[in-house]
């Protein structure tokens, strides 16, 4: 993966998130009215790695994730559908949703949010499992998005290695939490989101760092 733009580029969004982190999804909207605000932004993604290679069965986290996705759903109205839980035998890794969506950045970077947020969709409100690449495929299809080359591509050693560097650039940049969004501005790097912000509040952190770069 070609990270030269991170020292080359200014003027960026980045946004490092998750496709099955429930609050990059509820944050979904708010990161929408952001970027349609500000196109004087390059927007870039990085794929965070919340549970990536996971072995845990989502049955055995429905407790805690119910209420957690119904905290969500009041603080953001984005639905969740709760029969997720009724599928026995899976398992939550991260890994291939976010691999899908390095695919469609090499294939087609222009649509990898709208990828991401597809993806997202797929899981939470039609409870596809993203453990399988036809539910990837369907998307690409979507998206129209070269369904063989997708398949090909997602089986890659280039598209592992990719999301792995993802992986390891947002650790290095020290996020803590997802959804995060970091601004790249004459040099600097200005985290204005770690976790969930409205898109004022996004608003009113973004004016306070053009007036610390005016400075």
């Amino acid at each position: 993966m070609n990270l030269d733009w991170i020292q080359s580029e200014e003027n960026s969004l980045i946004y490092i998130g998750d496709t099955l982190c429930s609050w990059c999804y509820g944050f979904a909207p708010e990161l929408d009215k952001f970027i349609a605000n500000h196109p004087e932004l390059k927007l870039r993604m990085v794929q965070g790695g919340l549970r990536p290679f996971g072995t845990e069965m989502l049955h055995d986290m429905k407790d805690f994730l119910q209420s957690h996705y119904t905290e969500i759903e009041k603080r953001t109205g984005q639905s969740f559908d709760k029969q997720m839980f009724e599928k026995e035998n899976f398992v939550l890794d991260t890994e291939p949703a976010s691999r899908a969506v390095v695919v469609c950045r090499i294939m087609k970077p222009e649509k990898e949010l709208e990828f991401f947020k597809a993806v997202q969709h797929a899981f939470y409100t039609q409870t596809k499992d993203i453990n399988r690449l036809s539910t990837f495929e369907e998307i690409a299809e979507k998206l129209e998005l070269d369904k063989e080359k997708f398949s090909e591509l997602f089986n890659s050693e280039e598209a592992k290695y990719t999301t792995k560097t993802d992986f390891q650039l947002s650790s290095e940049m020290g996020v803590k939490g997802f959804p995060s969004v970091v601004l790249k501005i004459n040099g600097k790097f200005y985290m204005i989101s770690n976790g969930y912000r409205e898109v004022a509040d996004l608003e009113e952190v973004y004016q306070n760092v053009q007036q610390e770069v005016a400075k």
